[in-house]
């Protein structure tokens, strides 16, 4: 049996972890073993970052709807409350683009809000 050597794989390999390392400070970027520890941890890094992305935005939405409702004299949770009795199925992305550019139409929501609390 013919012995197979595998330094053209390893080589590939290896010039792929360090280009994907460019960049980084010091050894990160030149040595293969630090290389990969490092792609590994900002792999990990950027997985968990994602996660926080949407947490952050949501948060945001929430922040900027409930700052609108606030002008309009009622409170974010039953301004929700009154838009899913009202049968308003919008986003809290959609909310937060219409509160802050369009406030007239925020204002109608709130008030079909409120009118679907007072039934």
């Amino acid at each position: 049996m013919a012995r197979v050597k595998g330094a053209m794989m390893t080589r590939k390999r290896r010039n792929k972890v360090l280009g994907l390392a460019k960049g980084y400070w010091g050894a990160k970027s030149k040595h293969f073993k630090m290389a990969n520890e490092q792609l590994m941890k900002s792999g990990r890094y950027a997985y968990v970052g994602r996660k926080r992305k949407k947490r952050d935005f949501r948060q945001l939405w929430i922040t900027r709807i409930s700052a609108a409702c606030k002008l309009n004299g009622m409170n974010y949770s039953t301004f929700m409350h009154g838009l899913k009795l009202a049968g308003v199925e919008m986003n809290r992305k959609m909310l937060s683009e219409t509160a802050i550019h369009e406030p007239a139409a925020f204002a109608a929501l709130v008030e079909t809000a409120k009118a679907a609390l007072a039934k």
